[in-house]
């Protein structure tokens, strides 16, 4: 009995005839960059991004580690990949709408794809440089408010005010969403005892804080709706920019108004100047 090796199958020759066998790589798919992100993406899903590492990844595919580096060099080029894969989810908007309509179908999007995959947020903040699929996306933004009619001027300045909207999250100061957890009895009752020190030394901050239908998946805050507070605020801008447009805004002329206002003062923080 004789064995040839073939790409994907090994071939048994018994006497004139030759029968030809899956391998195991065969029958489990053959292994390429798509379905290495794809399998990455899933275990971050299910595990968490903390538990991605190279050596899981192999034994979720069932292959040896070394078969992943054919297809992603490293694990920053596998975070990489992973970011792309997220990005290809958001959808593009109608080309029959205004762009008002369009960056807010975008942005909205994109947050859907962030909460399919917790995670998400995490490793776009801890991106330094962008891939031609981010770069992309970005580019196919600022084509709608071009298109739209903004100026490069304008859209430079609201592409800055949108920040990590258009990737479907906001940054917000204080996020304690880490922090929420099942408290013991004991635990309980010391917050009761603090929120209410608290209401009366801070009546306002307390007044507001526990004015909103409270929100399971918060991560704004305790007593907050994320994605009523998500569209609010970029529907606040997108209206803010339509009135910019409207009024043929320059940042030049801001600058000069500002500095007439105040006398000539220079506002700009020193890490600015």
């Amino acid at each position: 009995m004789l064995y040839t090796c073939q790409q994907g199958k090994v071939s048994r020759r018994v006497g004139r005839w030759r029968v030809e066998q899956p391998t195991a790589v065969a029958r489990r798919g053959r292994l390429n960059r798509d379905r290495v992100l794809l399998a990455a993406v899933s275990l971050a899903d299910e595990a968490g991004i903390e538990s991605l590492s190279m050596r899981r990844l192999a034994q979720d595919l069932d292959v040896v580690p070394m078969a992943l580096y054919k297809h992603v060099a490293n694990k920053d080029e596998l975070l990489d990949g992973m970011m792309d894969v997220l990005i290809r989810e958001i959808q593009a908007p109608t080309r029959d709408i205004d762009w008002q309509n369009a960056v807010r179908m975008t942005a909205l999007s994109a947050r859907r794809a962030l909460l399919r995959h917790p995670w998400a947020r995490q490793l776009l903040e801890s991106r330094t440089s962008m891939t031609p699929t981010a770069l992309q996306y970005m580019d196919s933004v600022i084509g709608i408010f071009r298109a739209g009619g903004f100026s490069i001027d304008l859209t430079h300045h609201v592409m800055h005010a949108l920040g990590s909207r258009i990737w479907g999250f906001t940054q917000e100061l204080f996020d304690d969403s880490s922090r929420k957890t099942e408290a013991p009895a004991e635990q309980t009752a010391a917050a009761a005892a603090a929120h209410k020190q608290m209401a009366e030394r801070y009546p306002n901050v307390s007044a507001v804080a526990l004015s909103a239908t409270h929100d399971e998946g918060s991560v704004v805050g305790q007593g907050c709706d994320d994605q009523f507070e998500f569209e609010f605020a970029l529907d606040l801008a997108l209206a803010g920019f339509e009135r910019l447009q409207k009024q043929g805004w320059t940042s030049k002329q801001a600058k000069l108004e500002a500095r007439e206002a105040t006398g000539g003062a220079n506002l700009t923080m020193p890490a600015e100047r």
